[in-house]
């Protein structure tokens, strides 16, 4: 069912009251300086970015992703360590862990937890998870990473939620769930890979109709995977620039066009 209302009183998850990007983890700044450094250009309407080290916040810091890191803090952009849930399967210490290194050397202002499960069984486990890491990062924002939607219970354990990541194809045919009317757009987050320049107008629409506040989308495709663009290396369609970055920065909100 397509979102039908939008619940009113709520502060803002997002820190904005319209539709805005967030970035879902761009590759090592050594290999996507162009797309770093575009993220502190004035007038993007940027919710956050993720900073994913390797799949995680590495062994060591990394000097060029501390310098990217703080040129992004240093500019207002709230940045999130990518912690890697795998569906339930690592340890709540490994992530905590992780958690710790993520605030320790690059100072990140939440977290994103990637591949989060979404079935009600799990929601005890995650929702001790994103309490601990709320501790950790001083209050941080936290993105729960379903990539599609998840029991309702956990929209009450953290800032925001992915409900939807995967293919322009399956996306402009998908539907909200009913209970995601309940809460206002600032809560949830749709990544779309595949869509193309014609259709951005289009694919903007979706986003608003179903109540998603922050939004990635890309005209990069998916070479290998399952179609979700959770892998790494070279096939995550959403570690480069679309090719459209300027376009959709200026159709979302006041950007480099304008």
């Amino acid at each position: 069912m397509p979102y039908l209302t939008s619940a009113g009183g709520r502060l803002s998850a997002t820190g904005a009251d319209r539709l805005g990007l967030g970035v879902p983890g761009y590759a090592h700044p050594l290999l996507a300086r162009a797309e770093w450094a575009g993220l502190t250009r004035p007038g993007t309407p940027l919710h956050w970015a993720v900073l994913n080290v390797a799949n995680g916040p590495g062994a060591r810091p990394d000097p060029h992703c501390l310098e990217a890191a703080g040129r992004l803090g240093n500019a207002g952009v709230r940045v999130l360590g990518h912690l890697d849930l795998a569906y339930g399967e690592r340890s709540f210490g490994e992530i905590v862990a992780e958690a710790h290194d993520y605030v320790d050397w690059y100072r990140v202002g939440g977290f994103y937890l990637d591949r989060c499960p979404s079935t009600g069984s799990d929601l005890t486990d995650v929702r001790l998870t994103t309490a601990t890491l709320e501790v950790v990062s001083g209050g941080g924002h936290i993105v729960l990473g379903h990539g599609t939607h998840p029991h309702p219970g956990y929209a009450g354990i953290a800032d925001q939620l992915v409900t939807f990541s995967g293919p322009w194809d399956r996306y402009r045919w998908s539907q909200a769930a009913e209970w995601t009317a309940d809460h206002p757009p600032e809560r949830f987050v749709h990544l779309v890979h595949g869509v193309p320049r014609t259709h951005l107008d289009e694919a903007m629409r979706i986003a608003r109709w179903q109540g998603a506040g922050t939004i990635f989308f890309t005209d990069r495709r998916e070479r290998t995977g399952d179609g979700t663009g959770h892998g790494t290396g070279e096939h995550n369609p959403f570690e480069t620039l679309p090719g459209y970055w300027d376009e959709i920065v200026s159709r979302v909100g006041p950007g480099v066009l304008e």
